[in-house]
């Protein structure tokens, strides 16, 4: 039987014990509390993804991208990416170094702004991240692992699992991100956590998977057969990659736990598997065109 973590109402999460205990998705349209950053004007608005684990990360756009199938099937690994493989002793530098390159930063301004992760899916710009970082209305933009910042869109999304498409423009020579199949995790596995937690980009966490199968009630979707890792992920991890020791994802960041009056990591993260992940992607690629 699967564990299943209702959210609590936000104006009562005070259990018997006097703990209080909220759970968020990594960037949500309605996060319980708001962050301010430094330096950046965004940190004044909300940041979505990663707070409570009932809560989805953003919204937004549309347009049209293809994706190719060998990004989409199991551990296949386009031709030009070699495969790179670690002990869990061993040093994860090159991990990260092969999968940053990957990972953006999706940001939403309107009324309601966010800010979330991705991975990239294509040379050309397309972009995998959580529905809910993508949810309020608003303009959509990529920002790379370099800085560079692009005009996006939302080409189609799914609310079921969480999942959205975005193709950013003016875009070429990305690095797409590989899959694993979920027939090579294992609980115990060492993996890594990529994305922009609070608004940090280019943050890495590690850790391991910590259970299989897990269930969350956001209050208005359940999510099931997730990954569960205490690699650290806040708000902002939203749509952000977990990947193993190969650099291939696992899983895509979608909530969180929390307990106390603190809304961050305590170890207990979700993520959307990479075979339920594929399986979608073909499914919204199939309606963007």
């Amino acid at each position: 039987m699967t564990d299943l973590l209702s959210r609590p109402a936000l104006d009562d999460r005070t259990r018997d014990a006097g703990e209080r205990v909220a759970y968020d998705l990594p960037p949500t349209g309605l996060p319980p509390v708001m962050w301010n950053a430094p330096k950046d004007p965004r940190w004044k608005r909300r940041i979505a993804g990663g707070a409570a684990i009932l809560a989805l990360i953003a919204g937004g756009g549309g347009g049209g991208a293809f994706l190719a199938e060998h990004y989409l099937i199991g551990d296949s690994t386009p031709a030009s990416a070699a495969a790179t493989t670690i002990t869990e002793t061993g040093d994860l530098a090159p991990i990260v170094a092969k999968v940053q390159p990957s990972v953006v930063t999706v940001l939403v301004d309107g009324r309601s702004s966010s800010l979330g992760s991705g991975v990239v899916l294509s040379a050309d710009g397309l972009v995998l991240t959580n529905n809910h970082v993508v949810a309020a209305d608003g303009t959509v933009s990529v920002r790379l692992s370099t800085g560079q910042t692009a005009p996006a869109r939302v080409i189609a999304t799914d609310a079921t699992h969480d999942l959205a498409l975005v193709q950013a423009t003016g875009l070429s020579g990305l690095t797409p991100v590989t899959f694993a199949t979920d027939g090579s995790v294992a609980v115990g596995d060492t993996v890594l956590a990529f994305g922009a937690p609070l608004g940090l980009e280019g943050t890495v966490t590690s850790g391991i998977v910590s259970a299989l199968d897990r269930s969350v009630d956001t209050g208005g979707e359940k999510l099931t057969g997730l990954l569960q890792t205490d690699a650290a992920i806040n708000q902002g991890n939203s749509g952000g990659a977990l990947v193993d020791t190969s650099g291939r994802v696992v899983g895509i960041n979608v909530a969180i736990a929390t307990a106390g009056d603190s809304t961050g990591s305590v170890g207990l993260g979700f993520a959307i598997p990479a075979d339920t992940v594929t399986a979608v992607v073909a499914q919204l690629q199939s309606q963007a065109r």
